[in-house]
């Protein structure tokens, strides 16, 4: 008895770190997106970019070289596919995440950068070929329906600027290339894991901002506040590098479907972040939205249902 319950409490403690280890992962990057607003009102969305992966590739290599036995060995042959794959999938990413937030709220870019694992579904039977079920495939439709609602009727006034639906698009776009990183790494990952695979895609994809750099970062980054410098270093140590690391610590305990149900948390987390600190209207039909683009991603994410033939 006495063994049994040392082994019931260790398990217990376990559970227990793992259930508050997700949670530093889901608030972390849940306030990526009101920090991103933050950063955004002193940088341009390029020069954000610029400032929050230069702080990652400061700190990138030390974690290489002093966990080696953790990263796979980067094959010559791979370079230019890593490139591309972190240019496109990660950096092209959060430009058009950076660029979109000028428009609309980190709440409505939170929950369509959600909609990434139903963007995978639509790739994936695109350019994979692969069926999908008939629940998973109405899951991707109410998702997408959701985000229909929160680009055209999720912002507070009558009348919708053009700007605001540009923005929605742009992180629509984001979203597009975070499942394209997704469904052309897979190839990779037969080389690499999953924390290698990332790593050598931010440092190398890093490579494709220098065309960006320009005179204006010097001007703006000389008059940072303290406010824009602590959000750019959060959403560099944090919300990368931390969020990932707990990221893939997590796969390597739980199958990813396990703990995607702990990624539903984000949006919610941003809305209510984007609320407090930006005083964000919340409207009743981004609500609506909100509720069919997670209502979709349960879906998508249900297991054992009937393919489609």
């Amino acid at each position: 008895m006495d063994k049994q319950n040392i082994t019931s409490k260790k398990f217990n403690f376990s559970s227990f770190k793992f259930i508050i280890m997700m949670l530093i992962m889901v608030l972390v990057w849940a306030f990526a997106f009101p920090f991103i607003k933050i950063g955004l009102e002193e940088l341009s969305f390029i020069n954000l970019t610029i400032m929050r992966f230069l702080i990652v590739c400061l700190i990138l290599p030390f974690i290489v070289v002093f966990q080696k036995k953790r990263f796979s060995k980067l094959y010559r042959k791979d370079i230019f596919p890593i490139f591309l794959l972190g240019f496109f999938g990660v950096m092209v990413y959060h430009l058009g995440l950076n660029y979109g937030e000028q428009f609309i709220s980190p709440a409505a870019a939170s929950l369509i950068i959600a909609t990434i694992p139903v963007q995978i579904v639509i790739l994936a039977i695109i350019f994979l070929k692969e069926k999908i079920s008939y629940l998973k495939a109405l899951g991707v439709i109410i998702a997408m329906i959701g985000v229909v609602v929160i680009s055209i009727w999720g912002k507070a006034e009558s009348s919708i600027k053009v700007e605001y639906i540009f923005g929605a698009v742009a992180v629509l776009i984001a979203a597009l290339m975070g499942a394209l990183y997704t469904i052309l790494g897979k190839k990779l990952l037969d080389r690499y894991t999953g924390l290698s695979l990332t790593v050598y895609a931010i440092l190398l994809g890093s490579i494709g901002l220098i065309p960006f750099l320009s005179y204006s970062l010097i001007e703006q980054v000389s008059v940072m506040s303290i406010n824009a410098w602590f959000a750019v270093i959060f959403l560099g140590l944090f919300s990368t590098i931390i969020g990932y690391i707990i990221w893939y610590i997590a796969l390597e305990k739980k199958t990813a479907s396990e703990i995607s149900i702990y990624l539903y948390g984000i949006p919610v987390f941003s809305t209510l972040f984007s609320y407090f600190m930006f005083k964000d209207e919340i409207t009743i039909m981004f609500l609506f939205g909100g509720v069919l683009v997670i209502a979709g991603l349960v879906i998508v994410n249900m297991r054992n249902n009937k393919k489609i033939d």
